[in-house]
């Protein structure tokens, strides 16, 4: 394992050169802890959890649905291309857009590959705040632009913007949550959803 992937474990192991069985494209914990709380929920067992930051192919803040969907799914392809031997390889990014005039809602894709197929799934949307959407329409990336109206410090690798609005009765954790598991649908089924070709993934 080269020292530039920059990979973050969940579970420290004592063999650090083992391929964990779960890639997640990102070193944020809360995608982490997403992805965790989603597998098992879904009664799905692995071996290790880890996080490697790859990019997103699009912009800091995606600006509609298919530049979103784009991002996680450069995400979770790049994770494969790297760790073509893991179970699970996840990209997860939030994204935003125009609801009308300049209000704006947040959401977020999830997508997940294994061998021989794929999901994906849109969370909830939430409608921002006019002082929210107007520094986002300024060119300032969503958790920052939440930072700064309420005086929080690196929210989205905590409650994010969901849990700032919701007074943390929904967190970013969970919004992710139930994405992770939806995500899963196809591998859940498989007699009902055939396998997919792995070109993509290679």
């Amino acid at each position: 394992m080269r020292q530039d992937d920059k990979l973050y474990s969940m579970n420290i192991t004592a063999n650090r050169q083992k391929i964990p069985t779960v890639i997640v494209a990102s070193s944020n914990p809360v995608k982490l802890e997403s992805v965790r709380l989603g597998l098992e929920a879904s009664g799905i067992s692995y071996a290790e959890i880890s996080g490697v930051e790859i990019p997103s192919g699009v912009s800091d803040q995606p600006f509609d649905d298919h530049e979103t969907l784009r991002g996680a799914t450069n995400r979770a392809t790049g994770a494969r291309r790297l760790y073509p031997d893991a179970t699970f390889c996840v990209g997860i990014e939030g994204g935003i857009h125009i609801i009308h005039q300049n209000h704006l809602e947040a959401f977020a894709w999830v997508v997940i590959n294994w061998k021989g197929g794929s999901g994906q799934s849109r969370t909830s949307s939430f409608q921002l705040p006019e002082k929210v959407s107007m520094l986002v329409h300024e060119g300032m990336e969503l958790g920052h632009a939440i930072d700064k109206v309420f005086g929080h410090i690196n929210s989205k690798q905590k409650g994010g913007a969901v849990g700032s609005l919701t007074n943390n009765v929904i967190s970013r954790t969970e919004l992710y949550q139930q994405s992770v598991q939806l995500a899963l649908i196809p591998f859940m089924n498989p007699i009902i959803f055939p396998c997919q070709d792995d070109q993509e993934f290679q």
